[in-house]
């Protein structure tokens, strides 16, 4: 079980697991020890069937400012072997990023701020997305002259298509929360006061929800734009076959008959 540290903050309210970077000073860009302890949180959390769901956020002005460049992720002064770019980040960013989209709970990115580079690919990554009315999206590695990584060129052209994925990665340009909303990146825009509240509701309301079929649901989707029709059709067959030996799902087809609200247990 991985421990949360004064930078990576976690809390447990009603089922939900509230995972909040907190290095404001540094608009939480992410450092190796917080990332590899956030990728344990969220194994933690998909492997506990007491959290039903999963808050991510930020303090401060930023969700993510992305990887922290200054934290010494590979030491300038070593002799650099061929392949240990590739290393670093297979087993860093794209690490953290696989983590969310695997976790088998849905995790909901709460973005109170910035969130660039590698933040920005977190936040996407996740299930739902809210956005403080404030917040911005920068795909900022063209800036560094940098190619994006963290699963950036495999998720941006899932969620908003190929031209435009291009234009967000070629030029650099931030994005506000309303834009962001209006491409498809964001669920939902609220006020800056009300992201914590509306975030805790969504959250609250998925964790009273069937948990398996979430989970299933969730796998289905996120495997669906990799996928040819028949090896979709054949998944969605096999997840349901699997959901059906759930109690949820007895429970769902329970309240259903007797015309009464299902009571979900997450099991």
């Amino acid at each position: 079980m991985s421990a949360p540290t004064a930078e990576v903050m976690h809390t447990v309210a009603g089922g939900v697991a509230y995972l909040t970077l907190n290095r404001p000073e540094a608009l939480n860009a992410i450092t190796p020890a917080q990332r590899d302890v956030l990728i344990g949180l969220l194994g933690d959390a998909s492997a506990d069937p007491a959290i039903r769901a999963v808050v991510l956020t930020g303090t401060g002005r930023g969700f993510c400012a992305g990887a922290d460049l200054r934290g010494g992720g590979a030491s300038t002064g070593a002799e650099r072997v061929a392949g240990d770019v590739a290393r670093m980040i297979r087993l860093g960013a794209q690490r953290l990023i696989a983590a969310v989209l695997d976790c088998e709970k849905p995790v909901i990115a709460a973005v109170n701020g910035t969130a660039a580079g590698l933040g920005a690919h977190l936040a996407l990554a996740c299930d739902l997305v809210l956005a403080a009315e404030s917040a911005r999206f920068i795909e900022v590695f063209v800036r560094r002259g940098l190619v994006p990584d963290g699963g950036g060129a495999y998720l941006l052209p899932r969620l908003v298509g190929p031209q435009r994925a291009k234009e967000l990665m070629f030029f650099g340009d931030a994005l506000t929360a309303p834009e962001a909303e209006r491409l498809g990146l964001v669920n939902r825009v609220v006020p800056d006061g009300e992201l914590e509240k509306t975030a805790r509701e969504w959250a609250e309301r998925l964790a009273t929800g069937p948990t398996r079929a979430l989970a299933l649901t969730k796998q289905l989707v996120n495997a669906s734009l990799d996928s040819d029709r028949t090896t979709a059709f054949a998944a969605e067959a096999t997840a349901q076959e699997i959901n059906m030996t759930t109690e949820d799902a007895q429970e769902g087809v329970a309240s259903f008959v007797e015309r009464r609200s299902p009571e979900y247990r997450g099991r």
